[in-house]
């Protein structure tokens, strides 16, 4: 049995935006893949999860300011038939371990187990959930009383961003860590940093 909050996306375009006027919390809201750990590629294993410098270092001043973290990440591997949401689940467990270990709470992790073309039933469905839409923030959103305007999306490709953008993410930072990026995938973010670990210099509040 997966965690209370290990979530699997709900497919739903319902508005959020009763939601988002009445949010309480500000969250950064972190792809995995690229910018918690490096990107290998369909990973499911915790001996092949290697965590990018700085990470925990951010995620704590994150925290310390108040920011909820949820993580938000697209994990096609499920639909390919590389690994289960149970293997998933597992990894999970063991990751938001280690966190733990450096005094950081992971509030959330949401997955979007879907793809519609390279997917093997009955997860080859066209969602709303599988980033650039916004499924998965909105959720969060609904879930945790979360301001989207007082929130941070943090991620290495110009899918989070789009996402951050339909669910009116007030900051959308695009990291270095994970994807070459073009110009015009670059231009999709507010701002751009090598990595997660620059949020000890460039978020203040």
């Amino acid at each position: 049995m997966t965690e209370p909050n290990v979530k699997l996306a709900i497919a739903t375009q319902a508005s959020v935006d009763d939601e988002i006027a009445s949010g309480l919390h500000k969250a950064a809201f972190i792809d995995r893949d690229g910018v918690i750990n490096i990107d290998h590629g369909y990973l499911y294993l915790p001996e092949h999860f290697d965590f990018i410098d700085g990470v925990f270092a951010a995620c704590r001043h994150l925290q310390a300011l108040g920011y909820l973290l949820i993580i938000v990440t697209n994990q096609s591997g499920i639909a390919r038939g590389y690994y289960s949401e149970h293997q998933f689940a597992l990894l999970t467990s063991w990751m938001k371990q280690q966190f733990a270990d450096e005094g950081i709470k992971i509030d959330a992790v949401y997955y979007c187990p879907h793809h519609a073309e390279k997917g093997l039933a009955p997860y080859n469905i066209d969602c709303e959930c599988r980033k650039p839409k916004a499924g998965m923030l909105q959720q969060a959103i609904r879930d945790y009383a979360i301001n989207p305007q007082q929130s941070l999306m943090l991620g290495d490709k110009s899918s989070d961003m789009q996402a951050a953008s339909a669910a009116r993410i007030g900051r959308k930072i695009l990291v270095l860590s994970g994807q070459e990026l073009t110009p015009e995938q670059q231009q999709t973010a507010d701002e751009i940093w090598p990595s997660l670990a620059a949020a000890i210099i460039q978020v203040k509040e």
